[in-house]
């Protein structure tokens, strides 16, 4: 009985009657060797072993079983359930089986696991997305981003996918253009161009914060930028001096002075803008590349007021060329740019003095 063995002597003609008279009633889980109805012979060795019950949970299903299995390998072979090779069960199959016990069964399913843009099927038994990565060796850092989120519980044929994102710092050196200031020498002759300085390119190197998603850049922002080498302006001399012409029969006039040989001054009102405005390209409508070059001085005009490609002075502003245009600029109106927001935010909207140079 429950493997303690003793001798008896009974008038009992069956098994089951022996049991009877030993105060035993079997549980039809229990263990009785030979059957109940097995006539008693002499010297006939009868084993009987009581069933235990233990609570099986399979994937949060509960049932009370009873059992004669002596482990939990046993116990789930008795009840025609097949462990697979991802499957979980608590506690391990090798574990004796007690009284009372409680056996949870966890059966898997796949999952397709995206770390980084690599994606492959993994097995996984029901737990939150955080365990699910933990169990996986899946190591976040702080920037990492999880689809969906880690509270949420794994499901079958769910995907997870883990962005791994870096913030790394870009220092680039990129070439300045050069300004190009005209100046009236009344020493040359009329139109003539003579070319004073030439000028020459400047450097800068500009630190961008970069946002790597993936390995892959999302964003860059820029947060610094340190002048290597500055610009030299070209500085280009135009003649003005009028050459007297006689004729035999006509006779010389007094010359005045003519409207190129005076700068046009007039007031205007002026606005500031960045490269990066809202619906900017970084690119004027002449072909410069103000991101590629903040140190610019450049406005935008009304090309019936002021042409494309004139020289200017704005009162505030100082030397710049109007190379620009905008489709809130019309009349007598320009827009100065400025290689931070910030500055273009202080100078808002003022009324100024213009002189076009050429």
């Amino acid at each position: 009985m429950n493997g303690k063995k003793q001798e008896i002597r009974t008038h009992a003609k069956t098994v089951k009657e022996l049991l009877q008279e030993q105060n035993i009633k079997p549980r039809k889980e229990d263990y009785v060797y030979p059957s109940l109805n097995t006539p008693i012979t002499d010297d006939l060795n009868i084993v009987w072993e009581a069933s235990k019950p233990v609570t099986l949970t399979i994937d949060g299903k509960k049932r009370k079983v009873w059992t004669t299995a002596k482990d939990v390998a046993e116990l789930l072979n008795s009840q025609h359930i097949k462990m697979e090779q991802h499957d979980k069960a608590t506690p391990a199959l090798d574990t004796k089986i007690k009284k009372g016990m409680e056996i949870d069964v966890e059966k898997a399913f796949p999952v397709q696991l995206n770390v980084g843009g690599k994606q492959q099927q993994v097995w996984a038994t029901s737990t939150t997305v955080a365990d699910f990565l933990k169990h996986q060796g899946i190591k976040l850092d702080e920037l990492d981003r999880v689809e969906p989120s880690l509270h949420e519980n794994v499901k079958e044929n769910m995907v997870v996918n883990v962005v791994k994102v870096k913030k790394v710092t870009d220092v680039v050196e990129e070439p300045v253009d050069f300004a190009v200031v005209t100046k009236q020498d009344a020493t040359l002759p009329k139109g003539e161009r003579r070319i004073i300085q030439p000028g020459e390119k400047g450097i800068v190197a500009k630190t961008y914060e970069v946002i790597l998603e993936n390995g892959k850049e999302v964003s860059r922002k820029l947060i610094a930028a340190k002048t290597i080498k500055a610009s030299q302006t070209r500085i280009v001399a135009v003649g003005t001096k009028m050459t007297a012409r006689r004729s035999a029969n006509v006779q010389s006039r007094p010359t005045s002075r003519g409207q190129n040989d005076v700068a046009k001054e007039f007031y205007v009102t002026a606005t500031a803008y960045t490269a990066y405005c809202e619906g900017c390209s970084g690119t004027t409508r002449t072909g410069m590349n103000l991101r590629a070059n903040p140190s610019l001085k450049v406005i935008a005009v009304d090309p019936n007021i002021i042409p494309l490609g004139s020289k200017v002075y704005v009162e505030g502003y100082g030397y710049a060329i109007a190379a620009d245009t905008g489709s809130a600029i019309h009349g007598y109106k320009i827009d100065l740019f400025m290689p931070e927001k910030s500055d273009a935010l202080r100078w808002g909207r003022k009324r100024v003095k213009i002189r076009v140079l050429q």
